[in-house]
């Protein structure tokens, strides 16, 4: 079976790092990579290849930048000149990004169908693109491979299970990524605080392009570093921009983007995470930390449901508390939530007996 896989984004090259790895043991499975470019900065993206061993992309379309629809649709064109060219007999999308729409849209227009890792996943906020994204990939994918049970119960609603597709409860990816790379994380270069930092992420177009969001977040960020601990912000370069173009000053400490083995490092040796990421809302959970996300829906509603993640929207004073509160409390996976990191050999096997 000859596979094509369309990655872009950040989440999606660790994703792709283990599911590449298990396809590559099955003898009847091939698989060709198209990477969009959607992340083009080096810290975002060829970093990933050359941390996490990723094949290098047979195609690199290097698309990025301007509105969602201009870029969708300019993915949607090139990855299907790649198709007809390659003629797989299934695609492969990974999460939630224009890059998975516009793959999954791309097979199903030509009739190849669509396998969709990380399906079932709802935040019941449609003013997220990333909503949008996978809720349409889902329709328009075959086989369904969802992450927990709650992805599965999603899909129930929606009426899946009265229609010609498989969905499986496969265990999320991510996990087997957490385990596997955990004994190889390294120092961000110059690093030199000490243990017990709050580290954070900030890059949703719900908290950066909303500017009363976006300062009420940034208040927050510099009374928590202030006076709760250091906080660490690996800063998105989309976000930076916003953060300068709305005049703010972030009094915390900033470094550069990081890869997957040095964001690692820094979960299993910080006291708290504060996010408004999805996949950094799991990894702080695999590192037994304590989450605090900046946004007003989760689609991981399982860490919620036992506690391990609060949500706190952009209210500068809920977050204060909730971190104070919260720092330095350890999490514990007492009921196996994402599958104990088989995910990916589940997946790749799935794909070989079909």
């Amino acid at each position: 079976m000859k596979l094509l896989t369309i990655i872009g984004a950040r989440p999606q090259f660790i994703k792709a790092s283990v599911v590449s790895k298990a396809i590559a043991e099955q003898v009847d499975l091939s698989e060709i990579i198209i990477h969009t470019g959607q992340h083009f900065d080096a810290n975002m993206s060829d970093i990933f290849f050359d941390q996490l061993g990723i094949p290098r992309p047979n195609y690199l379309l290097d698309i990025h930048g301007g509105s969602h629809g201009e870029m969708t649709g300019r993915m949607l064109s090139e990855i299907e000149r790649v198709m007809i060219k390659e003629k797989p007999d299934r695609v492969l999308v990974y999460g939630d990004t224009n890059s998975t729409l516009a793959g999954a849209l791309a097979a199903a227009k030509l009739h190849i169908p669509v396998a969709h890792i990380e399906a079932g996943l709802r935040s019941f906020n449609m003013r997220m693109p990333e909503e949008i994204n996978r809720i349409l990939t889902d329709q328009v994918s075959d086989l369904l491979f969802c992450p927990t049970q709650a992805a599965i119960d999603n899909l129930a609603r929606e009426g899946f299970s009265d229609k010609p597709v498989q969905v499986l409860n496969v265990g999320d990816v991510m996990q087997d990524s957490a385990l596997f790379f955990a004994q190889r994380a390294t120092a961000p270069q110059g690093f030199d605080l000490s243990d017990g930092f709050i580290l954070t992420t900030l890059h949703r177009a719900e908290n950066t392009d909303d500017l009363a969001r976006l300062e009420a977040i940034v208040g927050a960020l510099n009374t928590i570093h202030a006076t709760v601990a250091h906080v660490v912000l690996p800063l998105h370069p989309r976000t930076k921009a916003a953060i300068a173009k709305a005049g703010l000053i972030l009094n915390v400490h900033v470094i550069e983007p990081v890869g997957y083995l040095e964001m690692i490092w820094l979960l299993q040796r910080c006291a708290l995470v504060l996010t408004d990421s999805g996949g950094v809302q799991k990894e702080a959970f695999f590192f037994g930390k304590a989450c605090v996300t900046m946004r007003d829906q989760t689609e991981w509603v399982e860490l919620v449901d036992v506690g391990a993640n609060k949500l706190v929207g952009a209210d500068q004073a809920n977050i204060v508390a909730t971190v104070g509160r919260l720092y330095g409390q350890k999490v514990e996976d007492q009921h196996q939530l994402y599958g104990g990191g088989q995910a990916a050999e589940r997946i790749a096997k799935y794909l070989s007996s079909k």
